[in-house]
């Protein structure tokens, strides 16, 4: 059995004096390429970019950005990293190779280790390869399922019991205790392991093997009892007789880990996993996953245009803690007819996008914001794009609404529970997956999970099995995917090109109609979508009955009222059904609004605390009459006035429901109009997202961000001074005429790069900087002062030239 992956001390010291010392001196001999690279795959490196290498080497050494780092990962990378924290720094690459035993996929290996020193969690060169000690710590102290070694498990021994050891393996004895855990390590990973595990019992080998593959501890009462190879009795007596097993506690033992390496072979892992599983697919028409994707799409949006239509004459209560209560969310969920989980997600992504907020009055209510009425006005495709690229882009879950937290309380919608970090890069993961699938082509989510997992298997278990299901769903039903495959024209959505992706869709959006068919019993059928002007007056006089392939308006005399109190008159309603119907206009329809419309304003509500006036005296005395109206107060101030000790609305509302059509008038007589349309608040922005991934650097940012670091790293390391002295010799500072000057300036500002500049300070003294120009105004440049990674404001007229950094 081999043992040549067993990793020695002596061997790793010999190789470890070649090569850079630091972190800082690995980068620092990196191609600007080379450190683009590192900047893109870590783009939490860049904000702020660091003022030289070394603070770039600390930064990227940091427990939190490797711990991102380490979340990127496939699963076969975390496997070669579990296989480099077990071997000491300074180990050659042949040897991670050998404790992989990746024979069968070179290719694989290659890349990971590739993968790993592009992101500067393994530096040096090929013979003398480190890892970062934060890598080390992460993983922690067992890695793969691999005790501690040898040295570390005998650490706590007692010298005494270390020489009693050595007697029973036929070691002579040592001097000290370092030189007697090393002359037993020696022993461990020589041939001579493989006789003294021959002579186990059977019983003894079948202990190892339980613990070989981990987990290496076992519970074992007075494991600690010192035990001589002749006094042995038991199997584990016998192996802690030789060191095999080496006490971990009172009642505990460990496998010490060149023991396990060598009975694993000298490999790491039992089974490697190079590449991800295989996607399991079924085919289906593309033209019918587009078809049906678009149908998706175009409900989506106006799922959200009824809810936000639904609050715009009045919205549910905002908790105290924020969110929306419970009660609220189902019976919103029972207005729109739509299942709660789908009413979730349209709350969630309104609210993502900035078009729902609470309007900060002292009864705070959620209210459309003004955002909404600009999203409304565009096109039916960007308005998609605008919600597929939200549903992409926040951290919001919806799926959350509904499910419990940690201590048993309901989690509510728009509420601050339902943010989870990992779910933006989870959905791009998705669509990026299936977007590599041909056309029409879908996958099951069993499948797709584990295939998701494969590569970045750290962040996934971050997220729960069903709310990554759940977005699956989510993405049908925002016409992302059809059938469980990408649509066509919402494959540019994976590449983060939305609008693009708006465009797409818009050829297949049906045309919005101009036209409704009314029915005899008070309804009109819309066959299709309709033009906005038509579907906003017909969602003021007439209430939404159902919705689907056609949508069902009812006219009752509560919705014929709200569009008269919202200024329309019987004119202008009949004008609307006779212009925009293909069948005639029923005659009940026409009845119920001549007979609304006679009855509305004959009552006016004012102020008094309130008072009714109406030109017929006998229906004030009808009313006077009524017993419904005890409780308002009414008495007769004149034969057309009553006054009312309840407020106006209470009045209004009051007369409703008894029957009338009162109209409320201001303190000047005039008609008061209500506009259930009107309803916003003030304005809002988007809710703010939650920190999470830090976004990817655009190709300009990575270079700026390498040339300033550049620049940094030569004036600390003394390449370049900030003083007008080097060695005490003066240094000649740049000159250029103010113009020049001026358009150096402005060029570097634009392109995002460093340059050098003389300047001369209030003293008279001459000074050199490199710098990265952040604003340039009023005669005076704001800049990133390179060396010390400050900003500083130069007056332009002391700067005595600008030259490129070299």
């Amino acid at each position: 059995m081999t043992t040549a992956a067993s990793p020695t001390r002596s061997e790793a010291d010999r190789t470890a004096q070649s090569g850079p010392r630091t972190l800082a001196e690995d980068l620092r001999g990196r191609t600007d390429a080379a450190l683009g690279a590192l900047l893109r795959v870590r783009p939490d490196l860049t904000t702020p970019v660091p003022v030289d290498l070394t603070q770039l080497a600390t930064r990227a050494t940091t427990r939190a950005s490797i711990a991102r780092a380490l979340e990127r990962l496939d699963r076969f990378t975390l496997q070669v990293v579990d296989a480099a924290v077990v071997l000491p720094d300074g180990f050659p690459a042949e040897r991670l190779h050998a404790l992989i035993g990746v024979e069968e996929a070179p290719a694989a290996f290659e890349r990971a280790v590739g993968h790993l020193r592009e992101q500067a969690l393994l530096w040096g060169p090929d013979d003398a390869l480190r890892v970062v000690r934060t890598v080390r710590d992460l993983v922690g102290a067992g890695p793969a399922g691999l005790g501690p070694t040898l040295a570390g498990a005998l650490a706590p021994t007692a010298p005494s019991r270390l020489q009693e050891l050595l007697a029973d393996l036929g070691l002579g004895s040592t001097h000290d205790a370092v030189s007697a855990i090393t002359a037993m390590t020696d022993l461990f990973t020589g041939s001579t392991l493989d006789a003294l595990l021959a002579q186990a019992p059977e019983a003894a080998r079948e202990v190892l093997d339980k613990l070989v593959w981990g987990p290496p501890t076992g519970s074992v009462r007075g494991a600690d009892r010192p035990v001589r190879a002749d006094a042995a009795r038991t199997p584990v007596e016998w192996l802690l007789a030789r060191a095999l097993l080496v006490p971990a506690g009172p009642d505990a033992v460990v496998l010490p880990r060149e023991i396990a390496l060598h009975l694993r072979g000298g490999r790491v892992h039992r089974a490697l996993e190079p590449a991800p599983p295989a996607l399991v697919t079924r085919a289906h028409d593309p033209q019918a996953v587009d078809s049906l994707a678009a149908g998706s799409a175009f409900t989506a949006v106006r799922r959200v245009e009824d809810l936000l239509e639904l609050w715009s004459a009045g919205g549910p209560s905002v908790l105290r803690a924020g969110g929306l209560g419970m009660r609220e969310f189902k019976r919103t969920a029972a207005q729109l007819d739509v299942p709660e989980a789908e009413v979730a997600l349209w709350l969630e992504m309104a609210y993502a996008m900035g078009l729902v907020a609470g309007d900060g009055e002292p009864d705070e209510q959620w209210l459309p914001t003004p955002a909404y009425d600009t999203w409304r006005r565009t096109p039916v495709g960007t308005r998609w794009a605008a919600l597929a690229g939200t549903w992409l882009d926040t951290t919001r879950v919806p799926a959350l609404v509904g499910s419990r937290d940690d201590k048993d309380r309901p989690i509510g919608a728009l509420g601050m529970q339902v943010d989870r970090t990992a779910a933006p890069e989870v959905r791009r993961r998705i669509l990026a997956t299936l977007a590599t699938l041909p056309a029409g082509s879908a996958t099951d989510a069993d499948s797709l999970l584990a295939h998701l997992t494969w590569h970045q298997p750290i962040r996934a278990a971050r997220l729960r099995e069903d709310l990554f299901r759940a977005m699956l769903v989510e993405a049908e039903l925002l016409g992302i995917t059809g059938r469980g495959a990408l649509a066509d024209y919402a494959r540019t959505l994976a590449d983060g090109r939305v609008y693009e992706a708006g465009d797409a869709l818009t050829p297949l959006l049906p045309q919005p109609l101009d036209h409704v068919l009314l029915q005899a019993d008070l309804t009109a059928v819309a066959p299709g979508p309709l033009v906005m002007e038509l579907a906003h007056e017909l969602h003021l006089a007439a209430d939404v009955e159902s919705t689907g392939g056609a949508t069902v308006y009812r006219f009752t005399e509560d919705s014929v009222r709200r569009a008269l109190d919202a200024g329309r008159t019987a004119t202008d309603l009949h004008h609307l059904l006779a212009t925009h119907s293909r069948t005639p206009v029923p005659q009940p329809l026409s009845y119920l609004v001549d007979d609304v419309a006679r009855r509305h304003g004959r009552i006016r509500i004012g102020t008094a605390a309130a008072f009714l006036r109406c030109d017929d005296d006998a229906l004030l005395g009808e009313l006077l009459a009524d017993r419904r109206a005890a409780g308002l107060r009414l008495r007769r101030l004149a034969p057309t006035v009553l006054a009312a000790e309840s407020a106006p609305d209470s009045v209004l509302e009051k007369l409703r429901a008894m029957g009338f059509a009162p109209v409320a008038e201001s303190a000047t007589g005039d008609l008061v109009l209500t506009r259930p349309d009107s309803r916003r608040t003030p304005p809002r922005s988007a809710p703010p997202r939650v920190a999470g991934e830090p976004p990817a650097p655009s190709e300009a940012l990575l270079g700026a961000a390498v040339t300033a670091i550049r620049a940094g790293d030569a004036a600390s390391t003394g390449r370049a001074d900030e003083g007008a002295e080097r060695d005490g010799e003066p240094v000649e500072l740049p000159r250029t005429s103010a113009a020049e000057t001026l358009l150096a300036l402005q060029a570097a500002n634009a392109d995002r790069r460093a340059v050098w500049i003389g300047h001369v300070t209030r003293e008279g003294r001459a000074t050199q900087h490199i710098v990265l120009p952040l604003r340039l105004e009023g005669g005076y440049v704001t800049a990133h002062e390179q060396g010390t990674g400050e900003i500083h404001t130069y007056p332009l007229h002391r700067i005595t030239g600008v030259a490129e950094v070299s």
